[in-house]
């Protein structure tokens, strides 16, 4: 006879991925409370500690076969305080309360945009190709977000200074996670694969390249990886437009009429 029951070791293993999600809604939460206390450097690194637990909870999730109902609803409503509401609320009280109603009105854009974003998720994650994400990811909003925020204050400067470009940013950053541009999703990587040495070696470099100096590091990744979809979406309908264009020219052996 086991000594625990499997029903009692079944429930027991569903907390792991919980515990992940609830760490990331701590870690949002910490977010707006240091936001409220101006201590916006700690918001900003509380939010990409969200995004690393947040990246932690379905995968640990997959490899002890505990997915569940449960973990997935509660993994959105997570996201939705720590990629949603608290890179709103540290944006708007960074930057953007001193702005009127532009202020208010970009940090709304923002969090409606996340809200959205994740009941879209919910309702297409069945339909829409998995190499891709539709839309911007919130977390990768949310980085946007806390990354400004890290690198302008490490560089002794104060959100007034670039009140401009964070409510253009913000902006950018809601409307970007409901638009229908795709994004590469990185699932199609397959961890138990085995690689090349020189990908080890990029890996090491990658992390010292981080350390070096995270919060530009981390800023420029992820504005980069904002406009990847874009460029990719530009390049694949000039691609679509001279395929067109080709397939209605005249060839030079049709006599003309």
């Amino acid at each position: 006879m086991p000594m625990i029951s499997p029903e009692k070791r079944r429930r027991g293993i569903y907390i792991l991925p919980n515990l992940f999600t609830t760490a990331a809604l701590f870690a949002g939460f910490y977010a707006i409370v240091q936001a409220m206390n101006l201590r916006f450097e700690h918001a900003a690194v509380a939010i990409f500690v969200a995004m690393v637990l947040d990246g932690l909870d379905g995968r640990v999730a997959r490899l002890t076969h505990t997915q569940s109902e449960f973990g997935a609803e509660y993994d959105s409503l997570s996201d939705m305080v720590s990629f949603g509401a608290a890179p709103a609320l540290v944006m708007y009280e960074w930057a953007l309360k001193d702005m009127g109603k532009l202020g208010w009105i970009a940090a709304f854009i923002y969090c409606a945009g996340a809200a959205l974003r994740l009941a879209r998720f919910n309702t297409n994650i069945d339909v829409i190709d998995k190499r891709y994400f539709q839309g911007l990811p919130s977390p990768a909003a949310a980085a946007l977000i806390a990354g400004l925020v890290w690198v302008i204050i490490d560089n002794g400067l104060t959100g007034e200074d670039v009140r401009w470009f964070a409510a253009a940013l913000t902006i950018f950053s809601g409307l970007s996670m409901v638009s229908n541009v795709l994004f590469w999703s990185g699932k199609s990587i397959n961890l138990r694969k085995s690689v090349p040495f020189i990908v080890v070696i990029a890996l090491v470099l990658a992390f010292a390249l981080v350390s070096s100096y995270p919060p530009g590091v981390l800023f420029a990744l992820f504005l980069g990886y904002a406009l990847s979809g874009y460029v990719v979406y530009i390049w694949r309908f000039m691609q679509r437009r001279r395929t067109q264009e080709a397939a209605v020219a005249p060839r030079d052996d049709e006599p003309a009429p």
